[in-house]
C-alpha cells in the first residue's frame, strides 16, 4: 500500500525551502514511515532546478533510513502528470529514493 502526502508550498528560495522541509515536515514524515504503508510518496509543488539537489538528497536519505519502506518525492504543477507518476510508483516495487519531477503530459 502506497501512502501519499502532499506538502504545502515551500519557500521560493532553495535554502529556505530545504530548511523548512527539514525542520517542519521531516518529523511528521518520519512518523508516517512508522505506519502500515510499504511506501510513501511525498508530493511537492514544482520548483526551479535550484531545488533539485536538496530534494534528491531528501528522497535518497529518507529511503535509506526507512528501508524496507520505499520513499519517493514527486514534484509538479500539473495534477494529471503527478497522478500518473503516483500510479507508476504504486506499481513499481523496486523504485525508491527517487526525486521525480512530473511534467505536463505530452511535453
Amino acid at each position: 500500500m502506497q501512502g501519499v502526502i502532499r506538502l504545502a508550498a515551500l519557500p521560493a528560495n532553495a535554502l529556505d525551502a530545504a530548511a523548512e522541509f527539514h525542520s517542519l515536515h521531516l518529523p511528521h514524515l518520519r512518523e508516517l514511515l512508522d505506519g502500515p504503508a510499504d511506501s510513501l510518496a511525498i508530493v511537492l509543488s514544482a520548483a526551479p532546478h535550484s531545488h533539485d539537489d536538496w530534494r534528491r538528497a531528501a528522497a535518497r536519505d529518507l529511503a535509506r533510513e526507512a528501508a524496507p519502506v520505499r520513499v519517493n518525492i514527486v514534484a509538479g504543477g500539473d495534477e494529471s502528470a503527478v497522478a500518473a507518476m503516483l500510479a507508476y510508483l504504486g506499481g513499481a516495487p523496486g523504485v525508491t529514493g527517487q526525486y521525480l519531477a512530473a511534467h505536463e503530459q505530452g511535453s
